[in-house]
């Protein structure tokens, strides 16, 4: 595999992130916070090294993200757009575990919208795609749920294994490798926030 290591950014703050709303192909815009959460990413960025494949959910919150951190022409991909929540969308998890009290999207997916094992084959297809274009820095910018999947796709785990990654809105994450092992080299550094400190509100 010629990938060398895959930055993952989880878009600003959403009204539908901070209520807990599950949101997939509504697209809401970013917040105040939203926007400085994302801009506050340009620093860490033009400081970091070459990418040659910047790409971005097509999702309003995910490219104005990109647009914010200073990547203002990204590659839409479709493949990159959050878990489809079919008859799920809008409902926080303690409204869906009303209905199913073991409700994960992980290991039960949405009814009416995507399973884990489509989605762990939409995974496998990014991959496959960015290493047959011959990229080694692979940056994109996307949602919580999708690039959860992806990091335990990328470690060769379960996809079970992506309920116990917290990813925050304006996070940075980093997948790579320790010597020939899928490795996780960062997750979940919020540059706007204090690293041992709480999310403000």
């Amino acid at each position: 595999m010629s990938i060398e290591s895959i930055t993952l950014v989880r878009h600003g703050a959403t009204e539908w992130a901070d209520s807990g709303k599950h949101t997939s192909v509504t697209d809401v815009a970013l917040t105040a916070e939203g926007r400085k959460d994302a801009q506050a990413l340009w620093n860490h960025f033009v400081e970091q090294g070459h990418f040659d494949g910047v790409y971005s959910s097509p999702m309003l919150r995910a490219h104005h993200t990109a647009i914010l951190a200073g990547f203002a022409v990204p590659e839409l991909h479709r493949g990159l757009c959050e878990w489809r929540y079919g008859r799920y969308e809008g409902m926080t998890t303690a409204e869906i575990r009303q209905e199913n009290p073991k409700w994960s999207v992980f290991r039960c997916g949405g009814p009416g919208g995507e399973s884990p094992e489509a989605v762990s084959s939409r995974c496998e297809e990014l991959l496959k795609e960015w290493n047959e274009k011959g990229h080694r820095h692979v940056l994109c910018f996307a949602h919580g749920h999708i690039l959860r999947a992806l990091a335990a796709h990328w470690l060769g785990l379960d996809l079970r294994f992506a309920d116990h990654l917290h990813l925050d809105p304006g996070s940075i994450s980093r997948l790579g490798w320790e010597h020939e092992v899928p490795a996780l080299h960062l997750w979940n550094y919020c540059p706007q926030r204090p690293v041992f400190g709480p999310r403000p509100g």
